[in-house]
């Protein structure tokens, strides 16, 4: 027997004995049987890519735990704080600084100031961030660097670039929102 075939039957063999109570195991710990299923995916392809499967002394407590680290991924990834977390809208649903911000109304007076006032108060905002926030969000809402390319870069653990990434945007949540409850009472 080649080797590629008897990596092949490991592989169907773990997903044998693991794969209904494994999925049953995420799917415990998530909102709905796609993500469970997409997670799920996830661990057998990391499975199926292992180059070293033979020398995994428990292929179960392998599979669970890359499951755990799989669903803690997920949730990190759906609570990252973007600008679109950012927009705030009136009690008519009206209001969304996003629009305003990118969107070309270079005809109207009146919205071209606000887009300026409001680039004035966020890049002052900035300014007050310690230089690693400050430099985390400008990367990841105006450069389009994900997270993990800032971490790499960085040398940094995710962590510490997600907390970093939060506190900024808590910071100008805070700071811009005597801007934006002027806007709306105006």
């Amino acid at each position: 027997m080649t080797t590629e075939l008897m990596a092949q039957q490991n592989i169907i063999q773990a997903i044998q004995d693991y794969g209904r109570q494994l999925f049953g195991f995420i799917r415990s710990r998530v909102k709905t049987n796609e993500d469970a299923e997409d997670i799920l995916q996830d661990v057998w392809y990391q499975f199926s890519n292992q180059p070293e499967r033979e020398a995994i002394e428990s292929v179960s407590g392998w599979l669970y735990r890359v499951a755990r680290n799989k669903i803690t991924d997920r949730y990190r990834k759906k609570k990252n704080e973007s600008l679109e977390d950012f927009s705030f809208y009136s009690e008519d649903g009206d209001l969304n600084f996003r629009e305003i911000l990118l969107a070309d109304n270079s005809n109207n007076p009146e919205t071209e100031h606000l887009r300026q006032l409001f680039w004035e108060e966020l890049f002052a905002a900035l300014e007050e961030l310690p230089e690693n926030q400050r430099s985390v969000f400008i990367r990841n809402e105006m450069e389009d660097m994900t997270l993990q390319e800032i971490a790499d870069a960085d040398g940094e653990k995710l962590k510490t670039i997600i907390s970093r990434k939060r506190y900024a945007v808590l910071h100008l949540r805070k700071r811009l929102e005597t801007l934006y409850n002027d806007i709306v009472n105006y």
